[in-house]
């Protein structure tokens, strides 16, 4: 008995916790009670020693002291500061009034002020909750398709989860060991092409079913001519400005993620002190709110690092990578598994828990068969962007349905979220068949590292030998070649002047 646990600690490890987490356990504890437990374990067959438990504080107080972590609470009161500024709102009357006149207008705009929505906030459920609160009954009351609303209402608010500045995109650079700037500008078209693929999915839906999505009647479009030309741009102004003060300033290399997440959490309470939206009672709601995010995605780092710690200790990392590197197919094969796996864990864990779980188990094997891992990070958020829509536990779906009339029905919303789950699918094939589409930093040093890592980079230019090659000699020949052509210049001009 005891020869078995020590030859299989790493499979009977990761059994246990995925026993643990079916039984509904918090994942932050299940984690950590398996590290420990199984390291008592461990200890008690001979196969570690006391000392394994000793680097635990060092590696809880590495934790604490990761500065990109702090771009998480910076964000998320950014996100909750502006959704309870009513910037939201404003947001989807203005574009609403604006692409009213069209067929499907009101779901045009529900995408445009989603897409607008991820990149000031990051936060999905603020961006749900505020589109379910406004949009949803305004759209049955024109007679929108009930699925078709609450479809694109979840699967919108969801795009905070991929377009920067996403808080899974923060997490993802940590647990891969990459620049979180690379990340957000590797995710940025990725995001905009999935945001297109929604509008040509109600694009589609309006000529194939136009009764599903009606325009606005003529009572309903109250703003008209140069009124909403110039309302437009006083509700699109500010929003702008502060996707530009967080995101271009993280871009252009001005900011880090956490000073541009500092600078959009003061440009949040600016906007709303400019709207008079802003009270001692929401400032308090909204720092309640950002503390109690951030303990829950800490408990869950220091969980995985405990269960991290032990795993590693009985080769559970060599098993995995024995796992995976033996798969059919190479990369190919690698990709169209692992994809398959996360898109069914996202069933039952979210996107916090995939990060910390699997994703420190896949970079390393996908490092060893020549993946470029912020283009790795960049398709499992799109895949995880799926955890949000799954019926029946997609947290978006939750979101939805407890800010939806009674006229909705739950069965309404999980059947309106799979057409956008199929399309966040195709989304996932098209990285995988295009990679160019993630797309960062500087594409030339970027292939120079590679080649350096696969070891066929060329040899480093030596200019000085470059020049003695092309002068044909070393400096004192050459020196004496130049004196040598001079004084026979010199004599031919003297030949000359006689």
């Amino acid at each position: 008995m005891v020869e078995f646990i020590i030859a299989n600690m790493a499979p009977l490890m990761f059994g246990s916790l995925v026993l643990f987490l079916l039984f509904g356990y918090p994942v932050a504890f299940a984690l950590a009670a398996n590290g420990i437990v199984f390291g008592l374990i461990g200890m008690e067959v001979g196969l570690l020693t006391p000392a394994i438990f000793q680097a635990l504080p060092e590696r809880i107080f590495g934790i604490m002291a990761n500065d990109t972590l702090l771009a998480i609470p910076f964000f998320t009161f950014m996100g909750l500061i502006l959704e309870r500024s009513g910037m939201a709102e404003d947001l989807l009357d203005t574009i609403g009034q604006l692409f009213g006149p069209m067929r499907g207008g009101l779901a045009y705009a529900v995408i445009f002020v989603g897409a607008l929505l991820a990149a000031t906030t990051g936060v999905v459920a603020a961006s749900v909750i505020s589109m379910g609160l406004i949009s949803l009954p305004i759209m049955l009351r024109y007679g929108y398709d009930k699925r078709l609303a609450a479809g694109v209402i979840a699967a919108s608010g969801t795009l905070a989860q991929i377009i920067p500045p996403s808080l899974v995109l923060i997490i993802m650079a940590d647990q891969l060991g990459k620049s979180v700037g690379d990340m957000y500008e590797g995710a940025m078209v990725p995001g905009l092409i999935l945001t297109s693929l929604y509008v040509g999915y109600v694009v589609l839906l309006s000529i194939v079913k136009p009764s599903h999505c009606p325009a606005l009647p003529p009572e309903a479009r109250t703003l008209r001519g140069a009124k909403l030309a110039l309302r437009v741009l006083t509700t699109l102004v500010p929003p702008l400005v502060l996707i530009f003060l967080v995101l271009g300033t993280i871009f252009l290399g001005i900011a880090t993620p956490t000073e541009g997440g500092a600078m959009g959490a003061a440009g949040a309470m600016i906007l709303a002190l400019g709207r008079k939206r802003i009270t001692l009672k929401l400032l308090k709601q909204a720092m309640e709110t950002t503390g109690k995010l951030s303990s829950f995605v800490v408990f869950i780092l220091v969980g995985s690092t405990v269960f991290g710690l032990i795993f590693r200790a009985v080769n559970g990392d060599l098993w995995v990578e024995h796992l995976l590197l033996g798969l059919p197919g190479g990369q190919m094969g690698f990709l169209i598994v692992v994809n398959i796996m996360v898109f069914v864990l996202a069933f039952f864990l979210d996107f916090f828990e995939l990060s910390f779980i699997i994703v420190p188990l896949l970079a390393p094997v996908a490092d060893k068969l020549g993946i470029d891992l912020v283009w790795f990070g960049v398709l499992l958020a799109v895949n995880m962007q799926t955890s949000f829509m799954h019926p029946p536990f997609g947290f978006a779906l939750f979101y939805l349905r407890s800010v939806a009339p009674a006229s909705v029905k739950t069965t309404d919303i999980y059947w309106g979220a799979i057409p956008f789950v199929c399309i966040q699918i195709i989304m996932v094939a098209i990285i995988i068949i295009f990679p160019g589409v993630v797309s960062y930093g500087d594409d030339a040093q970027r292939a120079q590292a590679q080649m350096e890592k696969d070891g066929t980079a060329p040899p480093p230019i030596d200019l000085d030998s470059m020049m003695k090659q092309s002068d044909g000699g070393s400096d004192a020949e050459n020196k004496e070649k130049d004196d040598n052509n001079a004084a026979n210049l010199m004599k031919n001009l003297q030949g000359d002047g006689k």
